[in-house]
């Protein structure tokens, strides 16, 4: 037909103007069209003139400044507008077709409608973003103009009598109503910014998170468009292909999503019901609390999701209209004539097959959208919840009881809890809140159209489905539980390797390796069960969800085809098969949904315990504004005059905003000789029996004061009780007040830590942190103080050998450090801090008397000393009582005498003579060439393990070099992160761990389940198009087959969800297995050279991926990918045509995938890189909480953990947008090809002559089904990826090599009672740590007889442990030979050799479990035998006090212990073997001077007739040695007994007795 404008119908009017010109039907769209052509014809010039491209004279973020009001409500009505035109347009051009000729005004304006209106929100956002209000003038001149032309429409439809029956008459009313609306949009942008019509327009200021450059998350600011598609991430995950994705890219938080006003807003809520709860005892409810703060952002995610969820509900509807008028023609009848043209109702309208397609690709991508934005305001607001959680958690925690912790009421795992997993489950249960109440009303929905698709058939599926529902919770119950008890398990499992790998060293030297090995795998046993109940429960659950949705399909078809079947069965069953499909998903997640609402109530309750345990007493004493009294239970609060408030485990949790307290920042006046006093104190840590009794003490102001006393008498609760952490029963603390009160208010700022106490805690206790910052602590660098501070604690010549220097990060709790190192960097921090106070609590008990001396004389005495400052010492070397000023001896908890070493010596002699016989005196310091010249033991562990590690990685490097590094995240120096592609390579590793056969039998019963479920579908199709003349009978036959293949689908469900599941869990055996093994036969050197905390992830964290999350990432792989292959095959069988646009759309869902999971990859690295350091601040502060209250440094803590949860924050919602970008795109591409599928469909079956609207109805369904699918493909493949990275870190330790545990000699060779007399013979020994490096002993040559007793001395770092580690051939013995009792130990196997050797380390090791486990842990040895080990090792009578006796608990690391009651268990535990030779490798370092002489002496007679060999830490015990071994430089150069080398003055040993002694 020939184009017209108006019609070229020569017996209509349709040009004639004779009753008027806007009489003219023609004439008015012709009218409509002039505010359309004046629109585009204004802005098109503007646009390309570039007026939109200047930016704003502020220097903001490009397109993101939103300047205008109304720009959200101006966005919506555009979209809208743009909906209604397509409406418009469709109309028009149906009605031509019911028209003789082509009539181009019916659908001509509303194409230049459209386009109009596209163009009016591109020029706007230009316009906007160039804050060049001026130019708005066009838009407002263009609403006015469309307005009165639609509204002369609309009046003469009126005057016709037309009416909302017409569908063009309500389309029109729409659009009069949108282009009004727009009007007083514009009209308000004039009236707020004052751009026109007034003299002085408004300027506006840029929002205060856009003028700072480093706010990179832009979600909240963007348009509408940008924020529903995600638009703005463009650049972001497109430049990540090019380069990887950095914290620094991704940028800060804005403030309204940041940590500290997501706390405020929750403080502030809880606050409010802290006041409104009248009994005191009842603990404010942190739901109101929760919902007060983020409610409002749930209820606009619930409303996004309800209206997506309706809008879910087009897809069914439409297939049905689709299917249902594929084959019926339109009546061609114009009864309906108004103006020459033809006016239709919306019915006719959508009986229009091409209509309806545009219609479900509008609602699939309006649906996809709301769903995405649901979606991602929940995330947002589980973030910004678990931001708020985790400060005040924090917040808590620094108020914290110290009794809680100390006492096991509140452990550092339950903190870890609440921090990981407590306040993510809440953050889950926010993620999955509105499926809640969105659900119900799903489901209510899809059964009720079903009743009206299917009438009464539908009640029987529906029953089917609800029927299952229970089962589904059931299901889902037990799944909770088994992971509950997985998780137990993992927890149990993981603290016995823990245990492991810290007394390894100890475990080799007893041979006990496999012993502890045993215990770590039999708790992995009933952890592999547990994961089996859980793989069967979650396969049952998948068959659960395989059966919702095939066994409603017998019943509902059945009902269908009772009688013979019209032509409209098609649409009705393929309708119902799609919402059946819709009810799934709510049905199948339900349970899960309330199993996350349960475990949220869980979470709330240990919270809410949490936050009402007891707090530590206000510290207001030590702030210099009154003087503090400490009572059981109290906390006192200055209001002008002294007054008390009760708190207790109910007492109501007091949030501290995160501001630092005011310091006082004078030091004690002259006047004020007294720093501090106790009074009548009786201190506790929580049981009813006091800790320390009757403290009366006081601290001279200025002065060294001392604490002495033996092991466990009270000295470091002494120290904590004047620090208020301890809970007092009765009596007070006086700390010094300050009567400059004003000027202190005045000053307080300019130093805020004068009045911190500087302390150093007994267990040392570091950040994972540089040195310097670990030194520094907060305080202003001051080169000079921290060069003095460095020389004083000798701590130059350690961080010359670390690779950066002081700049190297210190790994978590000084992993990589040893004991000394890391006692010398937390005296140098109290050393170097700015304060009046010093407590120091036994600083030399890591250290050597060299280092000791040196710290004594330039730290404490000289430093410290000459700044007159406070400083409290707690020691057991009586050496240095002569440089104290004041002197506080303990015992048992009790003050035994208190004063200056003069007043002891005159008032109780006894005790003076007591301490004379222990003293050894050093009368002079050391010389500075002597203290030059000397290089400690643990410089040389440190050099070897920092060289070694070097020289690993670059043998790694050349070995394989597409080989990332282990471990990007446990590497503590910064590297560069490697780009990877999947990780095939590691995927064959992971799926041969599982085994082959379990590989062949997923795969098999993954096609056999998919094309199964293809042929349920298929047979319905071609059943419901079959000849619909057929007899019922041949219909019925049908069903058999269909109940037949629904059955099997259902079967195969759950084979291959058994499959995959049980191929993970044999994945994770095998794997888990092997490492074990490898790690725990590995040499020595290995735990040298690999930080703890790098081989614990791989037993943790790796493990846990390997365990639980690669099985269910695969599986869901595997099945979105062949229901999306298998859905595209099914459309391309249907209508071959839509192979051709297929082409594209795999090209443009390739670059999606490809961009989005390296970029995804990139960003869920940095999540974990980020959540990493929050957590271990987090244990760090538990930790440490004492040094952090003594020093006052509460709100810079707070402040870094506010950065690390934003930082993390940041990381997790980039990479929660980054899914949402691709899902958008996903959803976007599957609409296409929904919309590709059903126009294919539509032109390929126009014809009459074959009924294949069964199979268009499965082309559908299945296009549909895509939509969902789609995305989960790339969302599980970059999952995959990222997961793959843990079987990459565990296999790269598998390659590890064992020791040789066999030996050349036969077991069987070696007399069961060897070594039956210790005698050593020691022949050109050499030996070295490692095959690359340089002897550590060089041609060493001893004889020991059996019996004797050796003595081994030397300078530290001479070789004398390695000696000791040669003798367990723990070392590379590559030359020479040591034989003991006639026998080469090389030759031995290594499980023999130790186990017939006795060895006491300097660090004490207790394993958790009982007395008994630590003494004996093969149990072979006799009660009797055991109380004698603890009697000679002086224990006796304190395990006999125990609940239990041998039987009572050791905690983990012996923490229920002092330091040295665990050494004394040590030397009971070699006592108990009673090997014929003892190796003592400096065992006393860590015990006061008195037990160690008595101990020397229990080990001389108990070992009377024993060959035992001492290496010695200090020369002075092992003058009565029968023969000493002098080693210098790794040679042995002096070998006498001890009288013959001190008679010879210029021998190395007598220097060394002079300088030690």
């Amino acid at each position: 037909m020939a184009l017209s404008f108006c019609g070229n119908n020569k017996c209509s009017n349709a040009y004639s103007v004779e009753n008027g010109v806007l009489n003219n039907g023609c004439f008015v769209d012709a009218l409509n069209l002039v505010p359309h052509v004046f629109l585009l014809f204004i802005t098109f010039p503007i646009l390309f003139i570039g007026w939109g491209s200047q930016s704003s004279k502020v220097q903001i973020h490009h397109n993101t400044w939103l300047h205008f009001p109304g720009h959200n409500l101006r966005w919506i009505l555009t979209f809208t507008l743009l909906f209604v035109h397509v409406c418009e347009i469709a109309e028009g051009i149906v009605s031509n077709t019911r028209m003789e000729s082509n009539h181009l005004h019916l659908f001509m304006p509303a194409l230049m409608g459209f386009i109009a209106a596209t163009t009016s929100v591109v020029y706007y956002h230009n316009i906007e973003t160039a804050n060049f209000p001026k130019l708005l003038l066009a838009l407002f001149i263009y609403w006015i103009l469309a307005f009165i032309t639609k509204m002369i429409k609309l009046w003469k439809f009126a005057e016709e009598s037309l009416g909302v029956k017409e569908l063009r008459f309500c389309i029109t009313a729409l659009l009069v109503v949108l282009y009004g609306l727009l009007m007083a949009v514009e009209i308000n942008v004039i009236r707020v910014r004052k751009y026109v019509f007034f003299a002085n327009p408004q300027r506006v200021k840029p929002p205060e998170d856009l003028q700072d450059l480093g706010v990179r998350f832009l979600q909240p600011f963007v348009n509408l468009l940008s924020k529903a598609t995600y638009w703005w991430m463009n650049p972001l995950i497109i430049g990540a292909h090019k380069r990887p994705i950095e914290l620094k890219k991704i940028g800060k938080l804005p403030i309204a999503m940041r940590a500290l006003t997501n706390y405020m807003r929750l403080k502030d809520s809880y606050e409010e019901q802290r006041q409104k709860t009248e009994d005191p005892e009842k603990s404010p409810s942190i739901w109101k609390s929760m919902y007060r703060a983020f409610g409002g952002s749930i209820l606009l995610s619930s409303t996004f999701r309800y209206m997506a969820d309706l809008l879910g509900f087009a897809g069914p509807l439409c297939i049905s209209g689709i299917v249902g008028n594929l084959h019926t023609t339109q009546n061609m009848t114009q009864t309906n004539m108004t103006f020459g043209v033809f006016f239709m109702s919306s019915n006719e309208l959508l009986k229009n097959t091409s209509v309806l397609a545009v219609l479900l690709f509008l609602a699939l991508v309006l649906q996809r959208t709301f769903l995405q934005a649901s979606y991602y305001v929940t995330i947002e607001t589980g973030i910004n919840l678990r931001g708020a959680l985790l400060a005040m958690i924090y917040n808590k925690i620094l108020r914290l009881s110290t009794s809680n912790m100390s006492m096991g009421e509140m452990t550092l795992g339950q903190i870890n809890n609440l921090v990981a997993i407590e306040t993510n489950q809440l953050m889950w249960f926010l993620f999955l809140c509105p499926n809640l109440w969105a659900m119900p009303v799903q489901i209510i929905m899809g059964v009720i159209l079903l009743y009206y698709l299917l009438g009464n058939s539908a009640l029987i599926g529906a029953g089917v489905i609800l029927l299952l529902a229970p089962v589904q919770y059931l299901i889902a119950t037990k799944l909770a539980d088994t992971q509950k008890s997985t998780l137990d398990y993992s927890t149990d499992r993981l603290k016995k390797t823990t245990e492991i790998l810290k007394g390894i060293k100890l475990l080799k030297l007893y041979a006990w390796e496999n012993i502890f090995c045993d215990r770590v795998e039999e708790t992995r046993g009933k952890e592999l069960t547990s994961l089996k109940t859980f793989a069967l429960y979650t396969s049952m659950s998948s068959m659960r969800g395989s059966s919702l949705y095939h066994m409603p399909h017998p019943h509902t078809t059945t009902h269908i085809h009772t009688p013979p079947p019209p032509l409209k069965f098609p649409d009705k069953a393929f309708a119902s098969l799609a919402l059946f499909h819709i009810l799934v998903t709510p049905l199948f997640l339900l349970s899960t949904v309330v199993r996350f609402a349960v475990k949220a109530l869980v979470s709330v309750q240990k919270l809410s315990e949490f936050l009402q345990s007891d707090e530590i007493g206000d510290d207001s004493w030590r702030n210099g504004e009154m003087p503090m009294c400490l009572e059981v239970g109290k906390k006192y609060k200055y209001h002008g005059d002294v007054s008390t408030k009760v708190i207790n485990r109910k007492d109501r949790y007091r949030m501290d905003n995160y501001e630092q307290p005011m310091r006082r920042q004078l030091r004690p006046t002259e006047t004020e000789d007294v720093a501090v006093e106790v009074n009548d104190g009786f201190f506790t840590w929580g049981s009813n029996l006091s800790t320390l009794t009757d403290i009366n003490i006081r601290i001279p102001t200025g002065q060294l004061t001392m604490i002495v006393g033996q092991v466990g008498c009270g000295k470091s609760s002494l120290l904590l009780a004047m620090l208020g952490e301890m809970q007092t029963i009765s009596g007070k603390v006086y700390w010094s007040n300050c009567f400059l009160l004003s000027l202190f208010l005045i000053l307080s700022w300019l130093s805020k830590n004068r009045y911190s106490v500087a302390y150093a805690a007994q267990k040392s206790w570091l950040l994972n942190a540089t040195v310097e910052e670990n030194i520094t602590f907060g305080s202003p660098f001051n080169k000079q103080r921290y060069k003095a501070v460095i020389d004083t604690c000798s701590l130059q010549p350690d961080i010359d050998l670390l690779p950066f220097g002081d700049q190297t990060e210190i790994g978590e709790r000084g992993i990589n450090l040893s004991g000394g190192q890391r006692q010398r960097i937390c005296v140098a921090r109290a050393l170097y801090q700015n304060t009046n106070i010093v407590f120091l609590d036994d600083p030399f008990s890591a250290l050597d008397i060299h280092l000791s001396d040196h710290l004594m004389q330039e730290g404490i005495l000289k430093f410290l000393q000459d700044d007159k400052r406070t400083v409290v010492l707690v020691t057991h070397k009586l050496q240095y009582l002569i440089h104290a000023d004041w002197i506080i001896a303990m015992k048992d908890g009790s003050v035994l005498r208190e004063g200056t070493l003069k007043d002891i010596q005159t008032h109780d002699v006894e005790l003076y003579e007591h301490w004379k016989t222990l003293m050894n005196r050093q009368d002079q310091e050391l010389e500075k060439t002597e203290m030059e010249s000397q290089t400690t033991l643990e410089r040389k562990t440190l050099r070897r393990a920092f060289y070694s590690r070097e020289a690993k990685n670059h043998i790694d490097d050349e070995d394989e070099e597409e080989e990332v590094e282990e471990d990007d995240d446990d590497n503590m120096s910064t590297t560069t992160s490697r780009r990877s592609k999947i990780q095939w390579k590691m995927c064959c590793r992971y799926l041969s761990s599982g085994g082959f056969l379990m590989v062949f039998l997923m795969v098999s019963s993954k096609l056999a389940k998919h094309s199964v479920m293809v042929a349920i579908d298929y047979w319905l199709a071609a059943w419901t198009s079959s000849n619909p003349f057929l007899g019922v009978l041949q219909h019925r036959s049908c069903v058999p087959v269909f109940i037949i293949l629904c059955g099997a689908a259902i079967a195969l469900c759950l084979i291959t969800s058994l499959t995959v599941e049980f191929l993970g869990v044999a994945a994770a055996t095998n794997l888990h297995h092997n490492l074990l093994n490898k790690i725990i036969h590995a040499p020595i050197r290995f735990f040298d050279v690999t930080p703890l905390g790098q081989i614990l992830n791989r037993f943790s964290a790796d493990t846990n991926i390997i365990d639980q999350h690669i099985p269910p990432t695969l599986e869901s792989l595997t099945r979105s990918t062949l229901l999306c292959l298998s859905a595209i095959g099914v459309i391309a069988f249907v209508t071959p045509t839509f192979l051709i646009a297929l082409v594209p759309l795999a090209v443009a869902f390739y670059f999606i995938q490809k961009y989005f999971r390296v970029a995804s990859k990139d960003l869920q690295d940095l999540d974990d890189s980020t959540q990493l350091p929050l957590l271990c601040h987090f244990s760090e502060t538990a930790e440490g909480l004492t040094t952090i209250r003594a020093f006052r440094h509460e709100a810079r803590f707070k402040q870094r953990m506010l950065e690390l949860t934003d930082t993390n924050n940041t990381a997790y919602l980039f990479l929660s947008a980054a899914n949402r970008w691709l899902e958008v795109r996903t959803d976007y591409l599957g609409a296409v090809i929904v919309l590709t599928a059903a126009v294919a469909a539509i032109w390929s079956t126009s014809g009459p002559d074959v009924d294949q609207s069964g199979l268009v109805g499965l082309g559908l369904t299945y296009a549909l089904t895509v939509t969902n699918y789609l995305n989960w493909v790339v969302r599980n493949l970059a999952d995959l990826e990222v997961q793959m990275a843990a079987v990459k870190k565990v296999n790269s330790f598998l390659s590890t090599e064992s020791e040789n545990y066999e030996g050349s000699m036969d077991v069987s060779q070696v007399p069961e009672d060897w070594p039956q007399h210790g005698e050593i013979k020691i022949h050109d020994l050499c030996v070295r740590y490692d095959s690359m490096l340089k002897p550590v002993l060089k041609q060493v040559n001893a004889h020991i007889n059996p019996g004797q007793k050796v003595g081994i001395c030397g300078r530290t770092g001479s070789g004398k442990s390695s000696l000791s580690l040669a003798f367990f051939n723990m070392v590379d013995v590559f030359e020479g030979k040591i034989v003991i009792d006639g026998i080469d130990i090389c030759k031995l196997p290594l499980q023999t050799l130790r186990s017939r050797l006795s060895i006491i380390l300097q660090d004490p090791v207790l394993f958790s479990g009982s007395i008994r486990l630590n003494l004996d842990p093969e149990r072979t040895c006799t009660d009797d035998r055991l109380w004698e080990a603890l009697e000679i090792a002086q224990l006796k009578n304190m395990v006999k006090a125990l609940p239990g006796g041998l039987d009572a608990v050791v905690t983990e690391g012996g923490e229920n212990f002092s330091v040295g009651q665990r050494q004394l268990f040590c030397l009971a535990r070699a006592f108990v073997r009673k090997s014929s030779i003892l190796i003592m490798d400096e065992a006393t370092a860590s015990i006061d001077m008195a037990t160690e002489n008595i101990l020397q002496k229990v080990v001389m007679t108990a070992f009377a007739d024993r060959t035992v060999v001492t290496i010695a830490h200090l020369v002075s015990s092992i003058l009565e040695a029968e023969q000493v071994l002098v080693f210098s430089s790794g040679t042995l150069v002096e070998c006498d007994s001890a009288p013959n080398l001190l008679a010879q003055e210029n021998s190395l040993f007598s220097i060394l007795v002079r300088t030690h002694k």
